[in-house]
């Protein structure tokens, strides 16, 4: 058994025809058990395999474009649960770019937020207010509210309107570091859902605790994006523009300066990084991947109000990126992929199945120990052991490895470029 697995890990061939087999499988497992929660999970797990595959990167992003736009979307659509497997997976999506921006400030920077959900809050509400009504309130303009075609600027003016919350809340935290830094965001994070909560007096702006309704849906050539199905593909497209921006920050002279702040500030300092300004630059980054999806998300509920924006929002998030592993872009869209399933299907449907057994008499569940109740504790439990065994995360970061030759090649440059000058 290990000579085969040595064999497979070491054979291109051999893992793309695992690979494929895999897929064909799960596919059909799909098409047969139509309302499967398991097989769905399964197919989703095939870009964990790809992502362990020895294929060049440019294939491996092919793949993976392949398997999410087509194989996916089309194996789960011959079933009367493809609206709801899409749901979750935009949510995912949604919740991966969260973490993405988070991981730029905690795992890239070192700076500890847990104030991070303040920014989805702003450009929520930046969408929100500004396409419905709720304008009128305070703003009487023949062009507004927009409309739904205005979706896809405001994903752009949102992750602006973040970054310069990011801004003007590093300003003033940064004199903090440590435990303290993480109390003053956490306290900004709630001081942002109080204020949305209480901002319909004198002036109805946010309205209040009862939130804003009917916020449009997108439109793009006179086509309404209403569906879960077709928001997975609009959060997929930022997505990948989410994910191609970090990790060309990460390998960038920026990316650099982040982890030497986040290593030792004080020999960052002495080698010419400028700590504030490469400090405020990783909030505003990290704020405005938030506040972009913070836009989508009150596009595709159609509603918000502040308690979508909790505290216990910015700790799941954070509990994204350490799970996955700190500074791993890998990492952290795996950490995330697993909290937001674990939570919106696994944990749901093992806690609907138990309910319908005790509904039925099969089981006898006393209410202390009712299912509904225990879902949280059972979450924490496998947090809980992923921290005991994975301490680093299940996918560590790690250094990006230079060839030799590279290496060599661009001593020999400086050599010469050194004697031309003498």
């Amino acid at each position: 058994m290990n000579n085969l697995f040595a064999q497979v890990k070491q054979s291109n061939k051999l893992q793309a025809i695992f690979l494929t087999s895999y897929i064909v499988v799960t596919v059909l497992g799909l098409f047969l058990l139509q309302e499967s929660v398991t097989a769905f999970l399964l197919i989703l797990f095939s870009l964990f395999l790809l992502y362990k595959t020895n294929f060049p990167v440019k294939l491996k992003w092919s793949l993976g474009i392949l398997i999410l736009t087509l194989v996916m979307p089309f194996a789960a659509a011959q079933g009367s649960a493809f609206e709801s497997y899409m749901g979750v997976a935009t949510l995912v999506g949604i919740y991966v770019a969260m973490a993405l921006g988070l991981n730029v400030v905690v795992g890239l920077a070192g700076l500890l937020d847990l104030g991070f959900v303040a920014f989805f809050a702003i450009g929520s509400y930046t969408y929100a207010i500004f396409s419905t009504n709720q304008v009128q309130n305070f703003l009487k303009l023949d062009f507004l509210p927009f409309s739904g075609s205005s979706f896809w600027a405001f994903i752009i003016i949102g992750g602006i309107i973040a970054a310069i919350a990011g801004v003007l809340l590093g300003i003033p935290v940064l004199r903090v570091k440590g435990d303290y830094l993480a109390i003053v965001t956490l306290g900004f994070g709630e001081i942002i859902r109080i204020v949305f909560n209480n901002l319909d007096k004198p002036v109805n702006i946010t309205g209040g605790a009862q939130g804003i309704s009917s916020i449009p849906s997108p439109t793009i050539f006179g086509y309404v994006i209403s569906d879960s199905s077709q928001f997975y593909y609009v959060v997929l497209v930022v997505l990948a523009i989410v994910i191609l921006g970090v990790t060309r920050l990460q390998d960038s002279k920026l990316g650099r300066s982040w982890q030497a702040v986040r290593e030792n500030e004080i020999a960052a300092q002495a080698s010419g990084i400028h700590l504030v300004r490469t400090k405020l630059i990783a909030f505003a980054i990290g704020a405005s991947f938030s506040g972009m999806m913070g836009v989508v998300f009150a596009a595709k509920q159609m509603f918000i109000d502040p308690t979508n924006f909790t505290l216990l929002e910015s700790i799941t998030i954070l509990v994204m990126v350490i799970l996955g592993g700190m500074g791993s872009v890998p990492g952290v869209i795996l950490g995330a992929s697993l909290v937001t399933i674990l939570n919106l299907q696994v944990l749901t449907e093992v806690t609907n199945y138990l309910n319908q057994l005790t509904l039925d008499g099969v089981l006898n569940i006393p209410s202390a120990l009712s299912p509904s109740k225990m879902q949280r504790m059972i979450f924490g439990l496998i947090l809980i052991l992923v921290a005991i065994f994975r301490p680093q995360g299940l996918l560590p970061a790690r250094n990006k490895v230079v060839p030799k030759e590279d290496v060599v090649d661009q001593t020999v440059v400086d050599e010469n470029q050194r004697s031309v000058s003498v």
